[in-house]
């Protein structure tokens, strides 16, 4: 959850309007060509359409038999966006709906779930042995599988939601709107932080019963039949219902809301969130795995530049107004971002002689075993960045 705050917390020291407007601080054309790219990929392009083929997989599929599997997929989404469109239509009540209702029932069939694990134990803690990358590198492992869950990237994104709530306040002032926006990120980071303990419990309680899961919801299904029997499928498809389908309200408002900061001037909010939807609803029924697969490249290049440009936003008392600064950083990261995408023997459609001189050149950084070379030529552009800037001011 560290990164989720830090994207939210940065949105508000920045005092900005939300992504589009806080990533002008490095140029124009970067605000562009990072809001839009991901608010597409948290959006229709992956996100959207995963959060009902996520919801389906895990609380439908259990009640249809395997022929059915397609056709129940699209039935399924044919509801799921017809009740996402309904909410997104009406931005202004997204705070009630989500916030008091649809939030406080996920919560609820959620804490059915964890009670039971709590008071009636499979097993102890202890028990559980970390597997894989979990032995040797717990911290960098779980951070790179934090990627998947496009939590740091959703925060950037939703911030513009945040925003604008708190302006249906009537409260105008950028410091005052910067101060609330970054209560609001604390205490939700914190509610979230409650939220993924919980299920951690859940999850080595599930390894404790038949070994480690192929995913999570197979390990909320697990547990689900375990403490509730046939109900429990019952509860699971709530839990995942009723979690997918308040994400993908929030994004669809949010990323409607932002094409029309960013192009004012082509179609309303109602346009934008039919289409989304629309796009959606027609990706979402090409299953889970093809989404998780062509949605991977999209993450490992997002991620590195997310990261650093929140942390720039964070520093930006130090920074300033330097663009110079800013441009060599977020440069550098980009270039990184890119060789550390197609640098994977899965994407051997973007190699070339070029490409894969790069990409040995690449794997010769410190930490790229681990997945984090792009550190290194991200402090690269930023030291070029301050040296550049010292130069021009003499």
């Amino acid at each position: 959850v560290g990164l989720p705050l830090l994207g939210i917390a940065a949105i508000g020291i920045s005092k900005s309007e939300g992504l589009f407007d806080a990533s002008k601080k490095v140029a124009t054309w970067f605000s562009y060509f990072f809001t839009v790219i991901l608010y597409l990929s948290i959006g229709p392009l992956f996100a959207i359409p995963r959060t009902a083929t996520v919801s389906f997989t895990t609380g439908i599929t259990p009640f249809i038999s395997a022929d059915q599997t397609q056709l129940g997929l699209f039935i399924y989404t044919l509801i799921f966006f017809a009740l996402v469109l309904l909410f997104s239509l009406r931005p202004s009540k997204i705070m009630t709906w989500i916030g008091k209702y649809i939030n406080s029932i996920f919560l609820v069939l959620l804490f059915c779930l964890l009670v039971m694990a709590v008071i009636k134990p499979i097993g102890s803690f202890g028990e559980v042995q970390p597997t894989g990358g979990y032995v040797s590198q717990p911290f960098f492992t779980g951070l790179l599988e934090g990627y998947n869950t496009m939590d740091a990237l959703a925060s950037l994104a939703f911030a513009i939601v945040l925003i604008n709530a708190i302006k249906e306040f009537q409260i105008k002032d950028a410091k005052e709107i910067a101060k609330i926006t970054l209560k609001s990120g604390v205490i939700a980071v914190a509610l979230m932080a409650v939220i993924y303990f919980g299920l951690t419990i859940l999850g080595a309680q599930s390894v404790l019963l038949q070994g480690a899961s192929k995913n999570g919801g197979v390990a909320l299904a697990i547990l689900a039949k375990h403490y509730y029997g046939a109900v429990g499928n019952v509860l699971l498809a709530g839990i995942m219902i009723f979690a997918c389908l308040k994400t993908a309200i929030g994004l669809v408002t949010s990323c409607a809301e932002t094409f029309v900061e960013v192009f004012p001037k082509t179609v309303s909010y109602r346009i934008y969130a039919i289409g989304f939807t629309l796009v959606s609803f027609l990706l979402s029924n090409f299953g889970l795995d093809r989404i998780l697969k062509y949605s991977l490249p999209a993450l490992l290049f997002l991620y590195p530049i997310t990261i650093v440009f929140v942390l720039l936003l964070l520093v930006g008392s130090f920074v300033g107004e330097n663009k110079i600064i800013y441009q060599s950083t977020i440069i550098a990261t980009i270039i990184a971002a890119f060789i550390d995408t197609f640098s994977k023997p899965s994407y051997t459609f973007l190699h070339s002689a070029f490409t894969d001189g790069l990409v040995n050149l690449y794997q010769k950084l410190p930490m790229y075993e681990i997945g984090f070379a792009w550190v290194i030529l991200s402090v690269i552009g930023l030291i070029i960045g301050f040296l550049l800037s010292k130069i021009l001011k003499k």
